[in-house]
C-alpha cells in the first residue's frame, strides 16, 4: 500500500480547510489505533468542532486530533475538479468516497505520522472490512493503513466515528447547499454518464436533470453541520 506523494505542512492548509463545522456525532467521534491511541474526528480547532472532520457525499474534509500524534488532515474540502481529490501531490489530496458503494480511497496526512491510506480494498475487501462509509448507519467502517502507525480501526462496535444526516442538494460535500451547488447542476445540466459520475448527479441516476436541480432548489440555504 506504499505510495509517494509530496509531503505538505498542516499549518499551511489550516486556513483552507472546510469552512463548515464538523458533522461528526459528539457521542461517537473516535477511531482507535493500537500504536496511536484514540483519534478524535470531531473536536479539532478552536472553537471546538470548528475544524473537525466533515463527512460529505463524495469526500471527507477537515482535521482529526490524536493526543499522541497531533493533527491529521483529511483534505481541504475543495478538490481541484470539484468532485474528488486527485491524490497525485500535496496540492490536491484527501479522502474520497464512492457515492454508490461508500468505499473510501485517497490519503490523510499527519505531520508526525505521514500518510494514512484509506483505499484498503485490495487487502481487506474480501473480508468486508475495508475502509468505507456506511451511509445507512451513518458511520465509518473498516480499517485504514498508515505505513508508520499500522492499522486504524474504524470498525469497532461501540468506539467508532458516526456522523449526522446527509445533506440533500450538497453537490460538493461541504455540508452546505448554496450557489456553488446550484452552479454545479446548471453547468452540467443535461450531461450523462455512469451513475454518480459527478457531484451534480445528486440521485446517482446517471444524468444531471430537473430532479437534481429541484433537490438543490428545495434545500437551498441548508447548512448540515
Amino acid at each position: 500500500m506504499r505510495r509517494t506523494i509530496t509531503a505538505i505542512s498542516l499549518t499551511s492548509l489550516a486556513a483552507g480547510a472546510a469552512g463548515a463545522p464538523s458533522n461528526i456525532a459528539d457521542s461517537t467521534k473516535h477511531a482507535w489505533s493500537e500504536n496511536c491511541g484514540y483519534i478524535n474526528f470531531r473536536d479539532a480547532g478552536s472553537p471546538r468542532v470548528a475544524s473537525g472532520v466533515i463527512v460529505g457525499s463524495r469526500f471527507l474534509a477537515g482535521f482529526a486530533w490524536g493526543e499522541n500524534i497531533g493533527y491529521i488532515n483529511f483534505g481541504d474540502g475543495s478538490p481541484a475538479n470539484g468532485v474528488a481529490y486527485a491524490n497525485l501531490s500535496g496540492a490536491d489530496f484527501g479522502v474520497n468516497i464512492d457515492p454508490a458503494t461508500g468505499d473510501m480511497s485517497g490519503y490523510a496526512w499527519g505531520e508526525n505520522i505521514g500518510w494514512i491510506n484509506f483505499d484498503t480494498r485490495a487487502a481487506l475487501a474480501a473480508q468486508g472490512i475495508h475502509a468505507r462509509v456506511d451511509f445507512a448507519a451513518r458511520r465509518l467502517r473498516g480499517y485504514a493503513w498508515g505505513e508508520n502507525i499500522g492499522w486504524v480501526n474504524l470498525d469497532h462496535a461501540s468506539v467508532f466515528v458516526g456522523f449526522g444526516a446527509p445533506c440533500p442538494g450538497d453537490t460538493n460535500g461541504d455540508g452546505q447547499v448554496n450557489f456553488a451547488d446550484l452552479n454545479a447542476v446548471l453547468t452540467l445540466f443535461g450531461a450523462a454518464g455512469e451513475p454518480g459520475f459527478a457531484g451534480a448527479d445528486l440521485n446517482s441516476d446517471g444524468v444531471v436533470n430537473f430532479l437534481d436541480l429541484n433537490t438543490v432548489l428545495t434545500h437551498f440555504g441548508s447548512d448540515c453541520d
